[in-house]
């Protein structure tokens, strides 16, 4: 195999299929990046079994083939290269001369007879959607997403379309994230996305609200087609949780708050909060006020925002990362929070509409 190509567009098309090429794995193939010349087009998957990326990009090729090659290493050699037109050179034992005018590398390649085949989606169901849009719904929900592997079913994400209504839902036992939006017409359809395939198609989206991506979901996986890049991963499968059971209806306590000040507050009691010296930070919702406390090993603060409430007092207390991280998904200048004693969770939604829904289980609170 022998192509010439341009030294960054081949660099970054490498960095972003060998997210899915496996760390440390028993297969060697699995830690590598599966690269294909036809003609003048050159195809980069990196798979775990997992997670697949898959790209294709032009080259001028003067002799097709094919190769593994060390996802790492070849990742890490083409970032130190020189910003020039490169040409790579593998003989027929998968020795790989990697060239420009001042640099050679000689690397030695693996057999692509050994590299797994990725999976195809024969009868599928299909969604085109803004990639802007799908971004801001991952990133808003992603953070409540569970790392617990015994219970596998909360690793990903819920994605539900019903009556051209879209929902990615994400519940980790502590917290609960809800976006909602409403699309073109499409067909209803239920499934769940493994965090770890989110997160790549999230670094893969756009923000230009022109770009759109096609999803497509077979029995047992979903092919995300983004700008040129195929990301294909396995499904989870199993029930998810019903959660609607755990959103109240109705509140005692409503309070409309500026959500970069609660930030802010929250910020600074985190300084006094680490792994060993973890404690709730304790919220007192009174007098148009938020009054503010945590004390830990490492001292105390007190600190209070104004806000507008409605309702009863409440004293309560959180975890001030599952807190803030809601806070912060909600990207909103203002939020109103949603309260039904200290001992049920917050709701935080948008002042206006349903596009998100936050809920936060408090923590018990300790006399002082």
């Amino acid at each position: 195999m022998v192509f010439s190509c341009n030294k960054i567009l081949l660099a970054n098309a490498v960095a972003n299929v060998s997210k899915a090429a496996s760390s440390k794995s028993t297969l060697p193939t699995l830690e590598g990046i599966y690269i294909k010349l036809e003609n003048n087009n050159l195809l980069l998957t990196g798979y775990d079994l997992e997670l697949g990326i898959q790209t294709t990009i032009d080259v001028s090729g003067e002799k097709d083939g094919e190769i593994v090659l060390n996802a790492r290493l070849i990742n890490d050699i083409l970032r130190k290269m020189p910003n020039e037109d490169i040409t790579i050179n593998v003989d027929e034992k998968f020795l790989t001369l990697i060239k420009s005018t001042q640099v050679e590398y000689t690397i030695v390649g693996m057999n692509p007879e050994e590299y797994p085949t990725l999976p195809e989606i024969k009868e599928n169901d299909r969604l085109n959607i803004s990639q802007p849009l799908l971004k801001s719904m991952i990133e808003q929900t992603i953070f409540a997403v569970s790392t617990d592997e015994h219970r596998a079913v909360l690793t990903g994400s819920l994605f539900v379309i019903e009556e051209n209504v879209f929902k990615i839902i994400s519940l980790d036992g502590y917290r609960l994230a809800i976006r909602t939006e409403r699309i073109e017409e499409s067909d209803d359809m239920r499934f769940i996305v493994p965090s770890k395939a989110l997160y790549e198609v999230a670094k893969l989206l756009s923000d230009d609200d022109e770009e759109k991506l096609t999803i497509n979901v077979g029995r047992k996986h979903i092919v995300f087609e983004i700008s040129g890049y195929q990301i294909i991963s396995r499904l989870i499968e199993g029930e998810f949780l019903d959660y609607n059971d755990s959103i109240r209806k109705e509140s005692s306590t409503e309070v409309k708050i500026s959500a970069r000040s609660f930030i802010e507050s929250l910020d600074r009691a985190s300084l006094l909060i680490n792994e060993n010296t973890r404690s709730p930070v304790r919220c007192i919702f009174e007098d148009e006020k938020v009054k503010l406390s945590c004390v830990t090993a490492l001292g105390k603060i007190n600190d209070k925002i104004d806000c507008n409430i409605s309702g009863d007092t409440v004293e309560i207390g959180f975890n001030n990362r599952y807190l803030l991280d809601a806070l912060r998904a909600s990207e909103s200048d203002e939020v109103l929070l949603k309260m039904s004693g200290g001992l049920s969770p917050m709701k935080i939604v948008p002042l206006d509409g349903d596009s998100f829904l936050f809920l936060v289980l408090p923590m018990r609170l300790r006399n002082e």
